[in-house]
């Protein structure tokens, strides 16, 4: 059956529901959406509002129980027509690693154009140039094995590309991306869109992606609650709220400011909202001025003198190299040197491949040192019998964590370490109820399968499976990508909280926001190599080295560069509740002033 000229998508009165040990998971219900051929789609919501089965129902991956869906003028319930759908709507998904068939990046690249059935000469045009719209170009002939979760990423893109889609799903597909390359990746997708009449359907959490797109719809419980234009659905923060959802930083300080001053014209970006405050703060006297420009009070001193002089975990002079005695070695560390304090938040940053899920795999011994050496609380990594210590004291979730569980309930999973072990039937059930409310996972959920649960509850359920085993230093890599704001902030503060009684903790993030909100001190990569490690804020004040790693300023450090840059101040906001609150002191005041003056003129 054709569908109308011009519409890309349809969606018509469509269900889905998956099987379940608790029942049916209705995950889509009674859903009509139509996306126009060459528009730009963001889709958000929640974690478990149904985005990721809306995607694979998209492309035919999933079929419905009820309703229809069309794509390209093709109908997904023709079973003929699927071949064909799965080429026009190409999708990347949120782990790279399930995409990857083949030991080489061009082999992978090839495989979908191989399966079209064409000449040797075009697959390998193709290949070319999608490896080289993503950047990945100079490692043609590498094993995606030895590349970083973010370039497994693009590898992935690459493979879609390579099909000539014309429709274009990215399921969460910059989530593992650090800022640069996540901001190159939608750059280019969107200029597809542009120039090419590519149709993007962007499910994400990143809200700044989302102000991108030509419309947004979000999604909750299956269905579509709110949609409308960017500024339409960011125009009504209360019920997005609703969604676990928040507002981009600008558009949230622009809400919180309305009350202040209500006439603030709205802002398309950081830049505009600097300019339209500017305006406003420029007759601020000298008070005022102090006033907006007080930094942050000095955080409390957590670490002892001890802490600092005697490191919970030592790196020298690390060196290691992928397929040391082959062809195709790769040096991703070089000379390494870090101390990890007691009782601090490190959080590690740095580009896709700059060698951080390298570097923390050495700490509890997955990977042992070709070169160098590291210690933890003096036991060496290299010597036998001070690796079982090492891992016991060591705690590593994965950058997957959900892709750790593995038993029938959480609390088999939760207790496999410590059976292990070999310990009383007693102390392992303490332990599992401990960990529990450790992590703030409902003792409700101890007897549910792993995988019914959301996004969230699994990776409290594998963080939790660590903890169980008291280990001094909790590792995590990247722990909140992925999900949804609220469980975001949540995870953030369940970190916070663990670090307060005590645990040590390595967080390996692309996030600035993240590290500004957490971290004691941050540990910089690029290209393999430790560039610095310093407080939140000397870090924040170094551009060159932040562009040298990929990464980005938060958004507070970003607009506060553009608003200080307007006033000629120096101004440093490190959160959204800081700005506001500096903001409408300085602006009350400023129009209080103005009252008076008034008031003295009459």
């Amino acid at each position: 059956m054709a569908e109308q000229s011009g519409d890309m998508v349809r969606f018509a009165d469509v269900s889905f529901a998956y099987p379940s040990d608790q029942g049916v998971i209705q995950a889509i219900q009674n859903l009509n959406l139509t996306i126009r051929q060459g528009s730009h789609v963001a889709i958000i919501g929640h974690n478990g509002s149904g985005k990721s089965t809306f995607a694979r129902l998209c492309n035919a991956l999933l079929l419905p129980d009820q309703g229809q869906i069309f794509m390209g003028g093709l109908t997904a319930s023709d079973m003929e027509a699927v071949y064909e759908i799965r080429r026009i709507c190409g999708m990347v998904f949120q782990n790279p690693d399930d995409q990857i068939v083949a030991s080489s990046l061009e082999e992978d690249v090839a495989f979908g154009p191989e399966n079209l059935g064409l000449t040797t000469a075009e697959i390998q045009s193709r290949v070319q140039d999608a490896l080289a719209r993503v950047g990945l170009l100079a490692y043609a002939r590498k094993s995606p094995q030895n590349l970083s979760g973010g370039q497994k990423q693009k590898l992935s893109v690459a493979g879609v590309l390579a099909m000539h889609p014309s429709c274009l799903v990215l399921d969460e597909s910059t989530s593992m991306l650090d800022p640069q390359a996540a901001l190159d990746l939608m750059d280019f997708v969107t200029e597809l869109c542009r120039k090419e009449g590519l149709t993007l359907i962007n499910i994400t959490h990143n809200m700044e992606e989302a102000l991108r797109a030509d419309q947004v719809y979000v999604m909750s419980q299956g269905e579509i609650s709110l949609s409308g234009s960017p500024r339409e659905v960011f125009a009504q923060p209360s019920r997005l709220t609703k969604e676990n959802l928040v507002l981009p930083f600008h558009l949230g300080l622009y809400q919180s400011l309305l009350d202040t001053v209500p006439d603030l014209a709205y802002p398309t970006s950081h830049e505009d909202l600097a300019y339209g405050l500017a305006k406003l703060l420029q007759p601020l006297n000298q008070t005022q001025i102090d006033r907006l420009c007080a930094s942050n009070p000095e955080p409390p001193a957590r670490l002892s003198s001890s802490d600092v002089a005697f490191p919970l975990l030592e790196v020298k002079d690390l060196s290691y190299t992928y397929n040391a005695k082959s062809s195709r070695a790769q040096k991703v560390l070089h000379q390494i040197n870090l101390q990890i304090k007691r009782g601090e938040i490190l959080v590690l940053c740095g580009h896709s491949g700059s060698g951080k899920s390298t570097l923390i795999s050495h700490f509890n011994g997955i990977y042992k040192p070709q070169e160098g050496e590291v210690r933890v609380l003096g036991y060496d990594s290299r010597n036998k019998e001070d690796l079982i210590k090492i891992r016991q004291m060591v705690g590593l979730v994965f950058q997957y964590p959900e892709k750790q569980l593995f038993a029938g309930t959480v609390a088999e999973d939760i207790a496999f370490g410590l059976r292990q072990q070999k310990l009383a039937e007693a102390e392992i059930q303490t332990r599992i109820q401990e960990v529990a409310a450790l992590v703030d996972l409902d003792s409700n959920l101890l007897e549910w399968s792993p995988f019914e649960l959301s996004g969230g509850q699994q990776r409290r359920v594998a963080i939790a499976g660590v903890l169980a085993m008291q280990p001094e230093v909790l590792v995590l890599d990247e722990p909140a990508a992925g999900l949804d704001p609220l469980a975001r902030q949540t995870m953030l503060e369940e970190i916070k909280a663990l670090n307060r009684k005590g645990k040590t903790i390595v967080m390996v993030t692309h996030n600035m926001e993240d590290a500004a909100y957490l971290a004691d001190r941050i540990a910089v990569m690029a290209e393999g190599r430790i560039l610095a490690v310093d407080q939140p804020q000397a870090i924040f004040d170094q551009p060159d080295l932040l562009a040298q790693s990929g990464l980005a300023l938060p958004a507070s450090l970003s607009f506060s560069h553009a608003l200080s840059k307007a006033l000629g101040l120096k101004l440093n906001f490190m959160s959204l509740d800081q700005a506001s609150r500096q903001l409408k002191s300085a602006l009350q005041a400023g129009q209080l002033d103005a009252e008076r003056g008034e008031a003295q003129d009459v």
